[in-house]
């Protein structure tokens, strides 16, 4: 499965500025890995604080990026009447998380997402950042899938 902006949109409540995703290249027949793309561009937002002479993807960004890669994973798992039940995800926890490269405008972020296991509600997922097929990130993620009242 391959997935534009608009299918995203679909998937996932964020919105400018906070969609940190552009393209879901591949969700594996099993549904138990994904890859997506994130373009990095110099008219984000965040580069304007983060840093002027020097802008830097900060860290938080790579990793809620990640997330938002991994909840795309989680919502493809459900059936749909699962996905419009009005449950959203939530980012649940975080543990190993590593930044091996520094992120700059003009790079795109390739995140590499594999399902780990589901208990409770709570997906737990392993997330890896590429950037010209070097390690960016790498981070266990737990998303928590809540029905909102």
């Amino acid at each position: 499965m391959k997935y534009n902006i608009q299918d995203i949109m679909k998937y996932l409540p964020h919105r400018y500025p906070f969609l940190l995703i552009d393209r879901v290249e591949s969700v594996s027949d099993d549904l138990t890995t994904a890859v997506v793309i994130k373009n990095i561009t110099a008219n984000e937002p965040q580069f304007q604080g983060h840093f002027p002479e020097c802008p830097v993807m900060p860290g938080v960004l790579i990793i809620e990026s990640m997330a938002q890669a991994c909840a795309v994973l989680a919502l493809a798992r459900l059936t749909e009447e699962q996905r419009n039940d009005g449950s959203l995800y939530f980012f649940a926890g975080i543990d190993n998380a590593r930044f091996k490269k520094v992120v700059q405008p003009g790079d795109q972020l390739k995140i590499h997402c594999h399902f780990l296991k589901d208990r409770a509600g709570i997906g737990k997922f392993e997330a890896t950042a590429m950037v010209d097929d070097q390690v960016a990130c790498v981070a266990t993620m737990m998303c928590a899938r809540r029905k909102m009242d």
